[in-house]
């Protein structure tokens, strides 16, 4: 089996490569450097020249705000993206793992969304993201869909290393307690990722770590664990403007997972404390 990686820079991709690499399994991982995904023709030469059994595409446009004001540029990465890899990857009969995300869904109600529901995005991200989705399923059989959340990694910003930092100034912060959803370390979602590429259990999956929490309650968490000072004050989104709409509810079914053969991830807390022992290590080295 032989896998080309996408976005190896960010927080999944440089996680989904070592995977591979202490697994032994031959792999390339690539970023702009290498190729432009919004480069139809330069994105089919590199695929085909180098012609993988799969592709793991986790580039993309995640600045979510940013998206509302370069609409454009980002359904270039997010949905052109995905559409140039697939076309490639249906000449030459390779495999595509294309991650998504839970912002494809309105964020309506508290139940639990399962892989098949309507979807409905809020805003410019969700909306281009979906439309990479639509471009997988239209030109390809051989897919994988995996809708993330609230991701966290050792390579790259995030959610859990703005707080850390915030800790060092601050002694009281506004979190946002009104928005529910999942948070995912790369480093538990890497292998799970890994796994699946190497079936043909095809299909749209959810894959986050177990459990759900408010933004409010995982900043809370995240000073617990890291031993900081600090007082997290509940806030509603209202009191929180965001120039891109965030939805509330981002809670994601699972049960697939677990029905197609492959295992959940471990509960978000557990993650979390894993996460800040690796960054604690780094920081000694």
């Amino acid at each position: 089996m032989k896998i080309l990686v996408t976005g190896v820079g960010g927080q999944l991709g440089h996680d989904v490569c070592g995977v591979l690499a202490g697994r032994g399994i031959e792999h390339t991982g690539v970023d702009l450097a290498d190729f432009d995904i919004t480069d139809a023709q330069a994105t089919r030469a590199y695929i085909v020249r180098n012609h993988p059994d799969a592709v793991i595409h986790c580039s993309a446009w995640t600045a979510v705000d940013k998206a509302e004001e370069e609409l454009e540029k980002v359904r270039a990465v997010n949905a052109g993206g995905p559409r140039n890899i697939a076309a490639a990857c249906r000449e030459i009969d390779a495999k595509l793992l294309y991650i998504s995300t839970d912002y494809v869904f309105p964020g309506t109600g508290e139940r639990f969304y399962e892989p098949e529901d309507p979807t409905g995005p809020l805003g410019a991200y969700g909306a281009t993201k979906l439309e990479g989705e639509q471009a997988v399923q239209e030109l390809l059989e051989k897919y994988f869909i995996v809708r993330i959340s609230w991701v966290f990694g050792k390579n790259g910003n995030n959610f859990v290393k703005t707080m850390l930092r915030l800790a060092e100034t601050r002694r009281e912060l506004n979190v946002v307690c009104d928005q529910i959803g999942s948070p995912t370390y790369t480093a538990d979602l890497a292998p799970l990722l890994c796994d699946m590429v190497m079936t043909d259990k095809y299909g749209i999956y959810h894959a986050t770590n177990e459990g759900v929490c408010s933004w409010a309650e995982f900043a809370r968490e995240i000073f617990r664990l890291a031993g900081k000072d600090v007082t997290v004050q509940p806030v509603p989104t209202s009191a929180y403007p965001t120039r891109a709409v965030r939805p509330l509810n981002s809670r994601m079914s699972k049960d697939k997972l677990e029905k197609m053969g492959f295992s959940r991830l471990p509960d978000w807390q557990d993650a979390l404390r894993r996460y800040l022992q690796e960054l604690e290590g780094a920081e000694r080295m």
